[in-house]
């Protein structure tokens, strides 16, 4: 559940807060301010919390102003939309909306039309080479190209069937990042994003030509003109790598500041209204992670099993080559053993990302939490501190699939567990074949001898 502008302002009491101050500024005859009992650097962040208390989430024009996390990524979201992938739109100031009769769409779809073609002429040429093939690495490499295929197939289901979801999610990264200075006084910043994700969209259409290339040189019956079916689907499959560790970067950094953050105003002014401000913060952050699993959950879940089929495959293929030709590394070979690095790092950095992310959003906030001193602070602030830490403990911080999977390290040992298991069945499979094939090559033999004899 999104929360709303009206809850987080509850949250925050500045009502009250604003009722208190006025006769600190406006009148300045408050008998604490001539005593000189009150802090002035506590009067002046009070103020200012003030000012900020003025500011609404639910402006497109606030949300502008700090939304840097959209300004740094804005090049991804951009290649993506030229791809036909995910046809969203700033159609707003602070608004990421997706909309099936945009100009987005239509370009969408008219790129579509076009790849599906070539992807299609393509696809009935590697079928009808995989027919005729009867070596077997050939024919391992047949499928792989097929399957390398399909991913063109899935852009509706998974691109533009959550790209409402993930317009969502994107406009909820405004709406923090607005809160988040409401609560702390400064800007949310992600240092070096915008230099990263220059080098991964440039890197991601780079290796994308590069291995096509290599593979339309080296390898018999791959033309290069086979290769334009490519290039879009292996760039989309980088690419949906880069964005997810790109997302996960983000959240990680928004975690860190926001412990920060945190620790300094604890360490000034150890109160109850504050440690409810961020308690609210922070919840939105974990909503903001919950958000992303659920916005890319078909994305993502048919990437995992992408990668999970093509390792199986690749590793198979050249598990065979060994049992069969022995340690000849030929081309071929190598060639499905950088498909099995190239699939196994993808999938490792999906499932690292999520892992690294889910372990900064919590662990800040609750090593601050737990070194404060509660014999030093009011009931009320005991009160808010214990409210948080169940906040914390009731809310862990996981990325899930909509309930498909949690993704973390234990899905990457689990998904090395079941490819372990199925490349087991295939090789027994294998073995039991070669098995059966002896005794009647033996046979043909010995009546070959017969015959000579």
């Amino acid at each position: 559940m999104v929360i709303k502008e009206s809850e987080f302002d509850d949250s925050l009491s500045y009502a009250l807060l604003r009722g208190d101050m006025g006769g600190i500024w406006d009148t300045g005859k408050d008998e604490r301010m001539m005593d000189g009992t009150m802090d002035p650097e506590l009067i002046q962040r009070a103020k200012e919390r003030t000012i900020r208390a003025q500011l609404n989430s639910a402006d497109g024009d606030t949300c502008e102003v700090h939304d840097q996390f959209y300004r740094d990524h804005k090049l991804l979201l951009v290649l993506f939309r030229a791809l036909a992938v995910m046809p969203i739109l700033r159609s707003a100031p602070g608004r990421i909306t997706f909309n099936w009769k945009s100009i987005a769409s239509i370009y969408a779809y008219c790129f579509y039309a076009v790849s599906s073609v070539i992807v299609l002429i393509v696809g009935y040429e590697r079928i009808k080479f995989l027919q005729q093939t009867k070596k077997f690495d050939e024919y391992i490499y047949g499928i792989l190209f097929v399957i390398f295929l399909v991913p063109h197939f899935w852009i509706p289901f998974v691109g533009w069937g959550v790209a409402k979801h993930v317009a969502v999610y994107k406009t909820m990264w405004g709406a923090f990042q607005v809160r988040y200075y409401r609560v702390t006084g400064t800007n949310l910043q992600f240092p070096h994003l915008k230099i990263l994700i220059v080098i991964f969209s440039v890197g991601c259409l780079v290796c994308a030509i590069v291995f096509l290339l290599s593979l339309s040189l080296l390898l018999e019956g791959f033309t290069l003109w086979h290769t334009s079916a490519y290039y879009h689907i292996i760039t989309m499959l980088n690419m949906n790598s880069s964005l997810w560790y790109i997302n996960c970067r983000g959240i990680r950094v928004a975690s860190s500041s926001l412990s920060d953050r945190f620790s300094k105003d604890v360490a000034i002014e150890c109160t109850a209204a504050m440690i409810s401000q961020y308690r609210f913060l922070w919840l939105n952050l974990s909503e903001l992670l919950q958000s992303l699993g659920n916005a890319y959950a078909r994305t993502y879940s048919t990437y995992c099993l992408f990668m999970f089929v093509n390792i199986t495959i690749a590793v198979y293929g050249a598990l065979s080559e060994v049992i069969d030709n022995g340690f000849g590394f030929s081309f071929k070979e190598i060639g499905l053993i950088v498909d099995t690095i190239y699939c196994s790092i993808l999938l490792f950095i999906f499932c690292d990302c999520s892992h690294n992310a889910t372990l900064q959003v919590a662990q800040g906030v609750q090593d601050t939490l737990l070194g404060i001193n509660l014999l030093k602070v009011d009931q009320p602030t005991q009160k808010e501190i214990d409210l948080f830490v169940r906040a914390i403990e009731m809310n862990p911080a996981i990325v899930s699939l909509k309930g498909y999977a949690e993704v973390n390290r234990e899905l990457l040992t689990a998904s090395i567990a079941t490819i372990t298991i199925y490349l087991v069945v295939l090789l027994q499979f294998k073995l039991s074949l070669i098995s059966q094939q002896m005794p009647s090559d033996l046979l043909a033999n010995v009546k070959q001898l017969q015959k000579r004899n």
